[in-house]
């Protein structure tokens, strides 16, 4: 998704609604971020909630690079 404001708004609905779900969107499946809210969610549903909105809210995602990959001088 975009890094626009509606965007946001969609994830931190997403993220009360099912906390995985919008951390998925800002960061995709394979990412540290969404496996601690997917734990956080199975074991409680509020610790969950509550990180999935911390992560979204706290710094916008790393620009995509080439076909949506990372740049590579960030790998560096």
């Amino acid at each position: 998704m975009s890094s626009g404001g509606c965007s946001t708004c969609l994830e931190v609905i997403f993220a009360v609604v099912l906390p995985p779900l919008g951390v998925f969107f800002r960061y995709g499946c394979c990412s540290s971020e969404f496996f601690i809210s997917l734990l956080l969610t199975v074991l409680c549903y509020v610790p969950g909630i509550v990180y999935s909105l911390y992560v979204i809210l706290r710094t916008p995602p790393e620009p995509p690079g080439i076909d949506g990959e990372r740049p590579y001088d960030m790998l560096a």
